[in-house]
């Protein structure tokens, strides 16, 4: 695994790639300290796109957030994860809005290396608190698009099928025991060998209930599973 870490502090920089060089999880293509220079060397050329892009949200000049925005513009499969010391919901929500991987909180160090994996996996990966702020009760309130004010609840989801009214209505037994395990974050295999059935029939499942609840990805089913249940 090839990654490339965006941070203002340099220190942050070296020691993320100790740490990640040391026990083999990646090997660090390269660094830079603010969002217009990740733009920059992003693009250099293709060797430079790295397997994932860990970045920051505040920097000097071009913060992260423009950054992602920027790259996934450009490169829409560019896999993106936010590594940061902010926890704002309205971060939070920006985020995920522009399709990046996930959001992590630097103080849980121990976190990053099964981020990582569970990203080339294709998952979205949630820090336990960032789940906090987009499931609490002003989730969704602070940060909407401009194609999100007509038709959507506060939680992106469309008031026609508003997961949080009965989510346990719309899915039958096993289309919830799936939804659970969703939400705890196990991948497709991992539902599968717990639930006794094939990756395909999870797969084929879980692309059921995103349209049953008019959902687009499984992290807006994890969140609403959440709401619901918390």
């Amino acid at each position: 695994m090839r990654i490339a870490i965006v941070d203002d502090d340099p220190i942050v920089c070296q020691s993320l790639e100790t740490i990640l060089t040391a026990t083999g999880t990646a090997d660090v293509l390269w660094s830079v300290n603010d969002g217009g220079a990740a733009i920059r060397r992003y693009f250099e050329s293709p060797e430079n796109h790295p397997d994932i892009l860990l970045i920051d949200i505040q920097m000097p000049g071009m913060n992260g957030l423009d950054a992602a925005r920027e790259i996934l513009t450009k490169d829409p499969a560019a896999r993106i994860l936010f590594l940061t010391t902010f926890s704002d919901q309205a971060y939070i929500e920006q985020a995920m809005r522009l399709g990046t991987k996930g959001y992590l909180i630097k103080q849980d160090v121990a976190a990053i290396a099964p981020a990582l994996h569970a990203v080339m996996a294709g998952q979205v990966v949630l820090g336990a608190d960032v789940i906090g702020k987009l499931t609490g009760p002003t989730a969704g309130a602070g940060c909407k698009g401009p194609d999100d004010a007509s038709d959507t609840a506060g939680d992106g989801i469309p008031h026609g099928r508003r997961t949080s009214d009965g989510i346990d209505q719309l899915l039958n037994e096993r289309e919830r025991d799936i939804a659970a395990l969703v939400a705890e974050g196990l991948d497709n295999r991992d539902i599968a060998a717990r639930l006794y059935l094939s990756e395909g029939t999870v797969r084929n499942r879980i692309s059921a209930m995103l349209d049953k609840l008019a959902l687009t990805n499984r992290t807006q089913l994890a969140i609403a599973w959440f709401n619901t249940h918390r």
